[in-house]
């Protein structure tokens, strides 16, 4: 589907499931750590776009290569 090779996919791979690590534990931070309100929002705010973000790269992991 992508014309990406499929080592640079795996690197895209790790990536997304860097960021997904990412986010678990900004959102672990900002519900039982991160007591001031408004930075507790930020952070939250920062993880929930690295999910979407990940996810995004996740779709091109999914979509695989069109090398043979």
């Amino acid at each position: 589907m992508f014309d990406i090779s499929r080592m640079d996919l795996m690197w895209v791979s790790f990536v997304s499931m860097g960021l997904m690590a990412l986010s678990a534990v900004l959102i672990y931070l900002s519900r039982y750590v991160i007591t001031i309100r408004i930075i507790s929002i930020l952070v939250s705010t920062v993880a929930w776009f690295l999910l979407a973000l990940a996810f995004l790269l996740m779709v091109v992991v999914i979509g695989g290569s069109s090398h043979a």
